[in-house]
Formats: C-alpha cells, structure tokens, sequence
C-alpha cells in the first residue's frame, strides 16, 4: 500500500487550488462494491447506499460498467441508480444490443464504449476505431439522440483518436494502464504520449477522460500534466486503498490529488 498520509474527510475543498470550470472530475466506479456484494448472494454492502455515501463524500460522478454475465453490477442496478444519483452517472460498456437498450433506456450523463468482448475479465486495450468505425458511428448516433454525452475508450494513438472524432465522439477516455506500469520506472517518458494525445485531442475538438490503473501514487503527476482532463474514473485502487483508510477519507484523498 502507498505511503500517503491521510488527510481530514473536509481538506479537500481547502487545497483544492482550480475553480470548477478547470477542476478535473472524480468519478468512482463501484463495480468492485457489486463484486463484494455479489460474493454472499445478499445485499450487504448495499450497492446503492455506497454510491450516495460517494456522492456525499465529495465524489463529482458514479461510473458503472455492466457486463452480460453480471458478475459484478447488475442491469437492475443501473436502473435502481439511475433514479437515485445527484452527481453525473457514467455506464461503460460493449455496445451489444442488451447494453444499448439499458443505456437508451436510464440516459445517464455519459455512455462509454469500450471494446470488452463478452467473457473477458477487465478492459485491457482501447477500440481501433477504424476497423470498428461503422458499429461506433450507429451506436454513437443513437446516443446522442437520447441527449446521452459520448466518449470512446482509445490508447494513445493518434490515428484512433482521429478516428473517435470521426464516428461522433464527444470525448475519448485514454487507456492509463501504459502510463500507470512505466510511472515508478520513469514518469517522463510514461506521460509524454499522454500528453501528446491530450494537446491532438483538443486540436480536434474532443473532450479527454482517462482510467484504469491511475491510483494515489500516479494521479497527481498525470492530471499536473494534462491540463485539459476533464474527467478520470477510478475504481480497483480507490476501493483498495479505502480498505485502510475508509471509503470518505479516500474519495477525499483521492479529490485532493487530482486537483491540488
């Protein structure tokens, strides 16, 4: 476990130096939440509580990412938060028809597409959306019919950027896992294609997320870096780390190192 020192559940809003309109958001992703829940077949923890208690504890969105088997949020759990959530919902998915009449169906702020075949264990790889340009481009379409805002999951690399624009993107969430495993080795050169991806995807209009992997110990370095990250979405190494530091503290902490 990182060496963070713990900081007051209410510190935040006193080192947080950026005004609302260039704050970076915060959204929690709770499938980890559902996966303890669903290892008992009851309700403790109580999904829905968790994610108003996030909400409550500074938390600026609530990211969900169902997946067809549900073994860890269930397609009924994205429609009991739909109706319960003050902060911006994010559901990130495969666009199977299954997950593209839910999303239709609950309209959260934001709809992320990512290339998870059914059956694979956690989102590893960002769309080529060139090869997938016509399945995005119909998806992405009907979303934002519904007033839904976009984004596509993509790597660093400029052309799938490019290619996210193409299909009617509102935003691309950047694959972090790179920048996360070369970040202790050297940070320089783990950001670099990050922040070059940042300053094409602005060039072209788009809005930039980032996830996976970005923890207490790589968060504060990446979004000092990007100046344009609108949003990250964090789940496995937050619900670690509030394991021994309780779940306010470190919505707080992690508040703290995005945007002091």
């Amino acid at each position: 476990m990182c060496n963070v020192q713990l900081i007051s559940v209410n510190l935040y809003l006193s080192l947080s130096t950026k005004n609302d309109f260039n704050m970076t958001r915060l959204s929690v992703n709770i499938n980890k939440v559902a996966t303890l829940r669903n290892a008992r077949g009851q309700n403790t923890p109580d999904l829905i509580e968790v994610a108003k208690d996030i909400e409550r504890f500074g938390a600026n969105g609530i990211t969900v990412h169902p997946r067809p088997d549900e073994r860890h949020i269930r397609y009924s759990d994205v429609e009991d938060l739909s109706s319960v959530l003050t902060t911006e919902f994010n559901v990130e998915g495969y666009p199977n028809k299954l997950f593209v009449d839910l999303v239709k169906k609950v309209r959260p702020t934001q709809v992320t597409l990512v290339p998870d075949p059914p059956g694979v264990l956690t989102s590893n790889a960002g769309w080529d959306t060139n090869e997938n340009r016509g399945l995005l481009k119909e998806v992405l379409s009907d979303f934002k019919n519904e007033g839904i805002r976009t984004s596509v999951f993509v790597s660093t690399d400029l052309k799938f950027i490019e290619g996210a624009k193409y299909v009617g993107a509102d935003r691309v969430e950047l694959y972090t896992e790179p920048y996360a495993n070369m970040y202790n080795e050297n940070s320089q050169a783990a950001i670099k294609p990050f922040v070059e991806a940042s300053f094409f995807a602005k060039k072209l209009g788009l809005g930039l997320n980032a996830g996976h992997d970005l923890s207490l110990m790589n968060l504060n370095y990446f979004a000092q870096n990007i100046p344009d990250l609108m949003e990250v979405s964090i789940g496995h190494a937050l619900i670690s780390d509030a394991l021994y530091y309780g779940l306010e503290n470190t919505v707080q902490m992690y508040l703290a190192r995005l945007n002091e």
